[in-house]
């Protein structure tokens, strides 16, 4: 493979005379560590944060001649404004490491290891900018192009740490829960699976109204967030619940048989039939054979794609509950691929109160599942009354009709 083959084309690039502070701007705004310095097209530096900060510190000859004032860190700090309005030429390394875009991706991973550098700027035969390789992009060609993507319980431990974040569990649970209750509360039902329970919100707040409640997750992370928040509750709460983790096939097996409902919110189904495409019939084995009942919150993939753009699901801009001034932004969408499959990409940022930076992103496999697939699904399990609500975010979930082209749920209560 060839440095042409994963090169970015699109380059930014400083000339001699920008100011540093131009340059700052550059590299914070592009989430980049340096940027080639060029007259014309011709690479003629390269400048990076760490000779930006190497500015701060005096030279070896300042120690010589004057070692007091070159210790005093906290006075080089005033030195900013002077050095931000410098000119890239006075701080640009200008011994620059370049490479031709016919060159082995790996040669320029090699170049890149010796000198310690993580970019490269690539240059035509006469030394013009065509592009430039970073060791992100020869990971990512050499390796992460290799990988799977990220199955249920490798995405939801990544996203364990954020996901209360963007969720406002108070809205959520005040539409949600009253519709739950009345309904459990008029089939008698007393015990509950919750499945793919991620922090138990959902769990917990079921138990309040006393029901009995088996909260199952793949996700060890989001586990322990679950069980930190059943820790601080009163003991008359705590014994109703029981939080399980693991694979869900064999956390299920070792459930009662006797339990009145289930629970999937949240298009739990689209993610853990993807995991376990024998996920129902494992939970029909522990529901109460005389009277089974199961609850799904589908989303409506119908609306996300026909009117919204890219399948975007949501965007969130939520305040950090660590610190004061830091804020989240939260960006879910959905991509179709083959057959019934869909990616489903959750992509994080966060900022301290004055500049925003990229936190992450992952991909995580979903089916793709709709009114038809669930009727489908649930008429071969022996589901004879199958009926279909529509709820808004955070909204009620069993008092309107559901609407293809305007409800963000799909929520189907099922019986035999």
């Amino acid at each position: 493979m060839k440095v042409a083959d994963v090169m970015q084309k699109q380059v930014d690039f400083v000339t001699a005379e920008t100011s540093v502070s131009d340059v700052c701007r550059l590299i914070f705004g592009r989430g980049i560590n340096g940027v080639p310095v060029c007259k014309g097209k011709k690479v003629i530096g390269f400048i990076t944060e760490r000779d930006i900060l190497r500015k701060f510190y005096p030279s070896m000859q300042d120690y010589v001649e004057d070692p007091v004032h070159a210790s005093d860190f906290e006075g080089m700090e005033k030195n900013i404004s002077e050095i931000l309005s410098l000119p890239a030429e006075k701080i640009m390394n200008e011994k620059v490491l370049t490479i031709e875009a016919k060159s082995p991706i790996l040669r320029a991973q090699s170049l890149m290891l010796i000198y310690r550098v993580g970019r490269l700027p690539v240059v035509d035969k006469n030394g013009n900018l065509i592009g430039i390789i970073t060791q992100g992009d020869i990971f990512k060609a050499v390796v992460g192009n290799q990988l799977p993507f990220d199955q249920e319980k490798e995405f939801y431990d990544w996203l364990a740490q954020y996901y209360d974040k963007f969720i406002d569990w108070d809205k959520r649970l005040g539409g949600e829960l009253p519709d739950l209750v009345k309904l459990f509360q008029k089939e008698k039902v007393k015990s509950i699976i919750d499945v793919a329970s991620s922090t138990g919100e959902h769990t917990i707040a079921l138990a309040k109204k006393g029901f009995n409640v088996f909260g199952i997750d793949t996700s060890s992370l989001i586990h322990q967030y679950a069980e930190e928040k059943v820790g601080r509750l009163p003991l008359s709460t705590r014994e109703r619940i029981k939080l399980l983790y693991g694979d869900y096939s064999q956390v299920i097996l070792g459930l009662p048989k006797t339990i009145g409902a289930a629970i999937f919110m949240g298009n739990a189904l689209s993610h853990v039939s993807y995991t376990d495409k024998y996920i129902l019939k494992e939970v029909i084995g522990v529901l109460d054979p005389k009277n089974p009942l199961i609850i799904f919150q589908i989303l409506n993939f119908n609306k996300i794609f026909q009117t919204k753009k890219a399948g975007l699901r949501d965007i969130t801009l939520t305040d950090s509950n660590d610190r004061a001034g830091e804020q989240y932004a939260f960006f879910g969408f959905y991509a179709k691929e083959k057959d019934a499959t869909l990616t489903y990409t959750r992509a994080i940022f966060h900022s301290n109160g004055a500049k925003w930076m990229f936190k992450g992103i992952k991909s995580t496999p979903i089916l793709y599942i709709a009114q038809q697939e669930i009727t489908v699904m649930l008429k071969k399990l022996g589901f004879s009354t199958v009926s279909f609500y529509g709820s808004m975010f955070n909204g009620p979930l069993f008092r309107e009709k559901f609407k293809p082209l305007e409800s963000d749920w799909l929520n189907v209560v099922a019986k035999r």
